[in-house]
């Protein structure tokens, strides 16, 4: 196996992977990501045990037990340059030995299950309601920088978005991954909507918010509403979904994303209490996982 030298896989003093400051040891194989690091704790108070609390800059992992099952909460902080931190360092935790700095030749697959908040994008999905993501479909680039390819179903999905909504003469050229059908099963059908989830690179024009900037697609929100393929929707547009589904399927692992709805941008409302709604997808989340 070849060696990665050190400028590439970055380990710290006390053995821990360079941004997340973790140890192999101190991960879990089912995780947890949260954007807020404030929302790590909002998770981990309602493990049974806690075992390792490590932070560094926004990205705060803690691992213990719900039940008898290991779980980790790592925050991520927010937008897909972290995501392609996160999820990479997630993954060479447990594939990359980090004596010899060589890949491992049993491969370790991860369940990784993003918490979030989010945007509707129809006005029949209501604030406080919850969002299972079937689709992450990035504008943000991020996969286009690794070797990648959609199955079938995904290039038929993605080319019709490209030819209804015309964005990629715009933006960058839009990619699409599919969620874990692994875990999508004890999500599907439990109080969530499903459909396909937007992944942009900000907050404010590439959500199509106008503050005092103009907009190169001042029609955003019309174009991604008003997307249809067969029985499939866009529902809503955050910013981490697509690179959690596109490099957890590259490195192989199971990963979901659901999505506390705080804002709907058809019908322009926004949620009085958001925390309290993430605070039930939360509880939601932590069920599912106690099971699995």
């Amino acid at each position: 196996m070849q060696r990665i030298p050190e400028s590439e896989l970055i380990i710290n003093h006390r053995g821990a992977i360079y941004h997340l400051d973790v140890r192999p040891e101190e991960l879990a194989g089912t995780i947890i990501t949260v954007g807020d690091p404030d929302r790590v704790a909002q998770v981990s108070k309602h493990f049974d045990r806690i075992e390792f609390q490590r932070q560094h800059r926004e990205f705060v992992t803690h691992t213990g037990f719900v039940g008898n099952n290991r779980v980790s909460v790592v925050s991520t902080g927010i937008g897909p340059d972290n995501i392609d931190i996160v999820l990479n360092e997630l993954d060479a935790l447990v594939n990359i030995d980090f004596d010899t700095r060589t890949i491992k030749p049993e491969h370790t697959t991860l369940n990784i299950i993003r918490v979030g908040t989010s945007g509707a994008l129809q006005a029949d999905i209501p604030v406080d309601s919850y969002v299972v993501s079937t689709y992450g479909l990035g504008i943000d680039n991020l996969l286009n920088f690794y070797r990648h390819e959609e199955n079938d179903a995904e290039k038929q999905l993605l080319q019709a978005f490209i030819t209804q909504t015309q964005l990629h003469s715009r933006i960058s050229q839009p990619y699409i991954a599919s969620c874990s059908g692994h875990l999508m099963k004890h999500f599907a059908g439990d109080g969530f909507h499903a459909g396909i989830t937007v992944t942009c690179p900000g907050f404010y024009g590439p959500q199509g918010r106008v503050l005092r900037l103009g907009l190169s697609n001042p029609n955003l929100i019309d174009l991604l509403t008003e997307f249809s393929y067969g029985v499939h929707r866009i529902t809503n547009f955050e910013m981490e979904t697509s690179g959690i589904y596109g490099l957890g399927r590259l490195l192989g692992h199971h990963c979901l994303s659901l999505s506390a709805i705080v804002a709907n941008r058809v019908v322009k409302e926004f949620s009085k209490d958001g925390s309290l709604a993430v605070q039930g997808l939360i509880t939601k989340t932590l069920e599912v996982v106690a099971a699995l």
